[in-house]
């Protein structure tokens, strides 16, 4: 009865495998459906469940069976129910044939004894939440033997000596550089002031030198070169005519041309001046010219011009040679030029003492400063930075793009319109936008690119990465550092990240800058997000600037069209 009876259910299942295929699928089904829910696993453990008090224990959460495609998302945050986070580590991948083993630890610890327990956490995997276990710990006084271990009693207050006071220091400093740029301009002041009224003294210690020295003036004016013929003649003129009328002292700026040759032929005779009669033809022929040109708007050409001038030149030094001096003039005249000249030279001394006082003084200020402070103090507090400023003012919240990104910074972004690209989007793209803030090499610099697709496409986020880290390159970056991963904030966004440093020629100063960059590529169906932020390797109030833009990142999601 029993071997029918066996015979029957095994007959019975053989017709079912046979007969019914509907029966084999569904146990098919159940059997995959079974391995695949078993092939990822979450396992936990504790390596100590009794510790002192404020010592660490590690807790480790293994996601076995785990594809490269496979999102796994472990729990994050400063406690795990009662117990401090002392410390999580980076997550350790193990390679297992086709699978990964991906290995998370914690350091915990607790400051007060008792007993504590580790809550379930939260591991999710593609969207799937799986828990951990709980664990126990005991956390334990830390146990005095007071018979091996003595008790002392409590010390006594130390007094400390108290730092010096650089206060008063800077009080004397500031007033030796008052006190420096005050002599300095007062000897400024003062030496402006002689100069003014010593000037026709120092300039014009004798007519000729200030004839000499007034057609020295007049040519580098290039009036006749500039068209000016009428302007050059005429100073031309009264530049002799004062000579003139100071050396050989006759009415020369009253007289007409014709009145002054005369006056000079009298003159000439009277006082025994040598000049020979063709020199004073000579400048007849510049006056009558200079006559011409004034009244009649002559225009006489370049060489003629020229050759006036030489006229004049020539008609000043051969005049004031021919004039007769007595021995006591000439003297006179040579002491006069002795003492313009050594004059000069104490002022120049006077004026030199002061000013390498006051040099030295700051010097030593600075000098001070820089010990006692260093660079970054006076960097930051006297000549300023330009990170530390974009930080520390004003920042603008907007939205930017679509779909926009809302993000806070230092200042408001500029849109910058490529009319080549918008002109020749693919048929899928409505449209793009980029907006950015300073340069490639600038302290700080902010960047945002967006995309809006036409239906609900969505952007490769790792090719897009690609893509823009080339054209950093082309665009001046070199010696790029990279290291790529999944981003994901505390406020859930997600997305991919590229970050690392380059170099790049900073077009001012020509030398090399190290920079470090960080690239987010955000996508969505129907749109994607793009944000560059680079900042100098060495600022760190460019670093502060970057994390403050991040934090404030909030993204708004693309509608495309029907």
């Amino acid at each position: 009865m029993k071997t029918s009876k066996k015979f029957n259910v095994k007959d019975l299942f053989f017709k079912i495998l046979s007969h019914r295929a509907e029966s084999r699928c569904l146990i098919i089904f159940f059997f995959f459906i079974s391995s695949v829910s078993f092939s990822q696993s979450i396992t936990s453990s504790v390596d100590s469940t009794q510790i002192k008090i404020g010592s660490q224990f590690n807790l480790t959460i293994k996601a076995q069976g785990i594809k490269s495609s496979d999102k796994v998302v472990f729990p994050e945050g400063q406690f795990f129910g009662p117990l401090e986070i002392v410390e999580s580590y980076p997550v350790d991948t193990v390679r297992k044939e086709d699978k990964l083993e991906l290995i998370k630890k914690y350091g915990l610890t607790q400051f007060d004894s008792g007993r504590y327990v580790v809550p379930p956490l939260q591991v999710v995997i593609n969207n799937k939440i799986t828990k951990t276990d709980s664990f126990a710990v005991v956390v334990n006084n830390v146990v005095v033997d007071t018979l091996k271990q003595q008790l002392y009693d409590i010390k006594p207050i130390v007094s400390v000596e108290e730092p010096f006071n650089y206060e008063w220091l800077y009080w004397i400093l500031a007033l030796l550089a008052i006190a420096a740029i005050g002599f300095g301009l007062y000897y400024f002041i003062k030496n402006r002031q002689d100069k003014q009224n010593k000037v026709e003294e120092e300039l014009f210690a004798s007519p000729i030198e200030k004839a000499l020295n007034q057609l020295q003036v007049l040519e580098k004016k290039e009036l006749w070169q500039k068209g000016e013929t009428k302007a050059y003649y005429s100073e031309l003129t009264d530049i002799t005519r004062t000579y003139i009328e100071e050396a050989v002292e006759v009415p020369a700026m009253e007289s007409t041309s014709g009145e002054l040759y005369e006056s000079l032929i009298v003159a000439v005779r009277q006082k025994n001046i040598k000049l020979n009669r063709e020199t004073l033809e000579r400048f007849k022929r510049v006056m009558a010219t200079a006559d011409l040109v004034k009244f009649a708007k002559s225009k006489p050409l370049d060489f003629e011009i020229e050759n006036d001038k030489r006229i004049i030149d020539s008609f000043l030094m051969s005049l004031d040679k021919a004039i007769p001096r007595t021995d006591e003039e000439a003297e006179n005249q040579f002491a006069e030029e002795l003492k313009r000249k050594k004059e000069k030279k104490q002022k120049v001394q006077r004026l030199a003492i002061p000013l390498g006082v006051m040099a030295f003084l700051m010097m030593i200020v600075l000098t001070f400063f820089f010990v006692s402070k260093g660079t970054t103090y006076i960097r930051d507090k006297w000549v300023g930075h330009s990170a530390k400023s974009l930080l520390e003012g004003e920042w603008v919240t907007s939205d930017y793009g679509d779909p926009a990104i809302i993000v806070s910074t230092p200042k408001v972004l500029k849109r910058i319109v490529d009319e080549k690209t918008q002109n020749n989007l693919p048929a899928h793209i409505k449209g793009t936008a980029m907006f950015s803030y300073g340069s490639l090499t600038d302290n700080f610099s902010i960047t945002l690119k967006t995309i809006a697709f036409k239906d609900t496409t969505q952007l490769d986020i790792s090719q897009a990465a690609e893509r823009e880290l080339r054209q950093a390159e082309l665009l001046g970056a070199h010696n790029m550092v990279v290291q790529t991963d999944d981003y994901e904030d505390p406020k859930g966004i997600t997305g991919k990240r590229a970050q690392g440093t380059f170099t790049a020629l900073n077009q001012v100063t020509k030398e090399e800058e190290k920079m470090k960059y960080m690239l987010l590529v955000f996508a969505q169906k129907g749109g994607a997000q793009i944000l560059w932020l680079i900042s100098r390797e060495d600022d760190q109030y460019a670093t502060e600037v970057m994390d403050k833009v991040l934090d404030s990142v909030e993204l708004k999601k693309a509608i495309p069209n029907d």
